[in-house]
């Protein structure tokens, strides 16, 4: 009896994950939209940088000092703090979001003391089909989460070659049991499909990156 129990218990907790994550993405494909800025308080949450340490995500990604780097989706800023000291004084990080309220979330954090040291970061409102950068003008472009959300992910990422130098970096992060989230097989052929050459996998299921370099 207590065995039955227990391996009961075991299914459901194995079970639960999977029905939530198949319910939502059916939700997501029928009603497409980026995450909502009034969850962007749990985004930029300590939780969430436990999830997703940022100097995992750095590191993953391959920032490193005096690049010219764009956060494509920043939403309320988990990350961008940390990739603005990553790159230190001599580098640029632009966040980019189509959601206004996102930004403005991300501008208050950005005046917070602790954060006022910060001069290279600058907030740019506006579409992942319209880059307004020129061509071949950035070293890194990098997503936690956010390609997924993007409903024509090769338009997006056509506008991410473009923007890119050659050689320079697209690194794609997803975790689970994000709605949205792909298998690593499926970021790989979508990077692949915009002209993407896998440069290196990392992670492990439950959170990893997929880092492209632009032939």
């Amino acid at each position: 009896m207590i065995l039955r129990t227990v391996l009961i218990i075991i299914l459901v907790v194995l079970a639960f994950p999977i029905l939530w994550l198949t319910l939502a993405k059916l939700v997501r494909k029928l009603y497409p939209f980026p995450a909502p800025a009034f969850i962007g308080r749990f985004l930029d949450s300590g939780y969430r940088r436990w999830l997703q340490p940022p100097a995992q995500v750095i590191q993953r990604s391959g920032i490193k000092e005096g690049m010219t780097v764009l956060e494509l989706g920043c939403g309320p800023g988990t990350f961008t703090t940390f990739v603005a000291r990553a790159v230190g004084p001599s580098g640029k990080v632009y966040a980019l979001d189509i959601q206004g309220d996102m930004l403005k979330q991300l501008e208050r954090k950005l005046a917070k003391p602790e954060n006022r040291d910060i001069k290279n970061v600058e907030l740019i409102n506006s579409s992942a089909y319209e880059l307004p950068f020129e061509d071949k003008a950035l070293d890194m472009v990098f997503m936690v989460t956010v390609l997924p959300e993007i409903p024509d992910q090769d338009r997006a990422l056509q506008q991410v070659n473009r923007v890119l130098k050659p050689g320079g970096f697209l690194a794609v992060t997803e975790l689970f049991p994000d709605p949205d989230y792909p298998w690593k097989s499926t970021t790989i052929r979508v990077g692949a499909k915009a002209g993407f050459v896998v440069d290196e996998v990392s992670g492990n299921f439950f959170n990893y990156t997929v880092r492209f370099r632009k032939p």
